[in-house]
């Protein structure tokens, strides 16, 4: 089994949810995707073969840059394949007020995401995958599979709380949700062990609050 993730998708899922004060939940951030994945595996499935991350590094923003960094760095010791797209500076303009500002427009990991997907599928790494988004945008991409693989089987995983299915991926291939649950018990440990000997620090900013208990890592 293969797992594709809308790293986009999924983090902003994730940054959407509140518990019941009303605060955001960061340390859901910190997430094992192979260890997420796994918790989906049907019965007749004994592994991950692989798990591919689709994403990009918003330069322009240094501490969320540096974490950003770090979390691929523990995936990737993890078995997570990280493809990273990038962002383009453009000039934005209010149109009421004519003030001007840069922003920033993501490039390349949509593309990059369904281009996966189709390559694994011609490749023939998988026999089963589990596509991690709720964006419309890669109804295409599941619809040529199927019609070029039909032997594969395609299964989508929608993100938690705060982005709902779209209605263009309903019918297209079966579907199950990622719950609250499936993020609390798959997170990263504070330490993650590299190749080289050296260690991941979780960053304090995604820290669990007191009392929380994963089963990452075991």
């Amino acid at each position: 089994m293969a797992c594709f993730i809308d790293g986009f998708n999924l983090y902003h899922a994730i940054d959407n949810l509140r518990d019941e004060q009303h605060n955001q939940l960061e340390h859901l951030k910190w997430l094992d995707l192979r260890s997420l994945a796994s918790a989906f595996l049907p019965p007749s499935t004994h592994e991950i073969c692989k798990v591919l991350y689709y994403s990009a590094y918003a330069t322009w923003r240094p501490d969320a840059y540096k974490r950003h960094r770090e979390y691929v760095t523990a995936l990737e010791a993890r078995g997570v394949t990280a493809v990273m797209g990038r962002f383009k500076e453009k000039n934005e303009r209010c149109n009421k007020c004519a003030h001007q500002w840069k922003g920033h427009s993501e490039k390349e990991s949509d593309v990059n995401f369904a281009l996966g997907i189709v390559a694994e599928a011609h490749i023939g790494s998988f026999d089963h995958a589990l596509i991690v988004t709720a964006d419309s945008d890669q109804c295409p991409t599941i619809r040529l599979v199927c019609k070029l693989f039909p032997r594969l089987k395609l299964e989508v995983l929608t993100p938690p709380q705060g982005y709902d299915l779209a209605n263009e991926l309903r019918g297209l291939v079966p579907t199950r949700k990622i719950k609250l649950k499936h993020l609390h018990n798959n997170l990263l440990p504070k330490e993650t062990l590299l190749g080289d000997g050296k260690v991941i620090m979780r960053p304090a900013k995604f820290d669990p609050p007191p009392g929380h208990h994963s089963a990452a890592g075991r």
